[in-house]
């Protein structure tokens, strides 16, 4: 007997599946549906790019504030971007950005280049190591390294000392050999292995420090394996940042319940589909701007005078605003382009070019400004009954 088996005897690897009730398993089909939805929806370069370097921030920022760095996800975005310098009092809050990037960037090139797939002691221990590089740590905490020594968070305490080593080897055997995936549902069991091998981390917290990054890092390489599209394989560790409160809850109501994950399992993917969700509405806006796009070339087709060039580039630039009103007096100024577009015009060349414009019903221009029509492309969606 091991002496886990007294201390934390809700550590048992088992998960019977067919425990779980069926609203879980709709849950985590829309998950599915909704993952495939946003690997499958083309996106010009530029918009997937950007939604790329979002989700990332969003991801790292997230799974960093959990553990206390206070840089905000502006901040961590100029950080990736290589834009931001911090003195050296909160240098080290840049140093755990960097590691995460290295980190996430080598996990995600593992996976995409189809090196080993499952999840493998060594493969966990090179997680913790990269993400305390370089990092001011407390006495005894060696990166990579499993303790030799009891830490809690909290009330908690982790798993002993000498068995985490173990206990982290059983584990990685059992989420890779006791969740085989039927065909067509291999997003829905990357989910269920990613969050429990999360929580498994949180029960060992095999290491001296970074166990709660080093779990949603692990949770990150599970989606990727499963097939989920990178943007959407940083969602849950948002949603843990998000719910902090309910994240250290859950995770310890799973232990005193005797080690029932399924309360565990609910928080996780009900707070994941929320997050697929804002992301696909993210992905919306970006295509009806692009059509939006496309529908105000179509509407200057063949005019080719200065004049039309100017108004296009105009109602663009207001596009750039949805929903907002601009002012008269805004509006020679609304972007670099409109600037030079009317350097030296008269009021009277802005009010020839908007009357213009909402005579082609592309602007309206009211006692409250002027703005681009762009609800207009939402007619052009297929009609549906709105619901109450």
């Amino acid at each position: 007997m091991r002496e886990y088996e007294g201390t934390h005897p809700w550590i048992t690897f088992d998960l019977d599946l067919r425990r779980v009730p069926h609203e879980l398993w709709i849950a985590l089909g829309e998950a599915q549906s909704k993952c495939e939805h946003i690997s499958g929806t083309p996106l010009k370069p530029s918009v997937a790019e950007e939604l790329h370097t979002v989700f990332l921030a969003k991801g790292i920022r997230a799974t960093t504030a959990i553990e206390g760095n206070t840089l905000t996800e502006d901040e961590v975005r100029k950080r990736i971007e290589g834009k931001l310098e911090l003195p050296p009092s909160r240098e080290y809050l840049g140093t755990e950005i960097d590691n995460m990037l290295k980190a996430i960037n080598s996990v995600k090139d593992g996976v995409l280049s189809g090196a080993h797939s499952g999840i493998s002691l060594n493969e966990i221990k090179d997680c913790n190591r990269q993400i305390l590089d370089g990092l001011v740590l407390e006495e005894g905490v060696v990166p990579g390294d499993i303790r030799s020594y009891s830490v809690g968070v909290g009330r908690y305490k982790g798993a002993p000392a000498q068995d985490c080593e173990y206990l982290l080897g059983r584990m990685c055997e059992w989420i890779s050999k006791d969740f085989p995936a039927p065909k067509g549902q291999e997003i829905v069991y990357g989910i269920i292995k990613a969050v429990v091998a999360h929580l498994y981390l949180a029960w060992v917290h095999p290491f001296g420090d970074g166990n709660g990054r080093t779990a949603r890092l692990v949770e990150f390489k599970l989606l990727l394996e499963a097939g989920v599209p990178t943007p959407a394989a940083h969602v849950l560790s948002n949603h843990y940042n998000q719910t902090r409160t309910d994240y250290y809850r859950m995770l310890d109501q799973a232990s005193k319940s005797g080690g029932d994950i399924i309360p565990f399992m609910f928080y996780a993917v009900a707070g994941y589909v929320d997050g697929l969700r804002e992301q696909i509405n993210t992905i919306r806006v970006q295509h009806l701007t692009v059509s939006w796009t496309n529908f105000v070339f179509e509407a200057f087709h063949n005019r080719t005078s200065m004049a039309c060039h100017r108004q296009r580039r105009l109602v663009l630039d207001l596009s750039t605003k949805p929903g907002e009103f601009i002012p008269f007096d805004g509006i020679s100024t609304l972007s670099v382009r409109t600037a030079a577009d009317y350097a030296g015009k008269t009021r009277k060349t802005i009010t020839r070019d908007l009357n213009a414009l909402v005579k082609m019903d592309l602007l309206d221009w009211t006692a409250d400004g002027i703005k681009a029509k762009v609800e207009k492309i939402e007619a052009f969606l297929p009609a549906k009954r709105p619901l109450r």
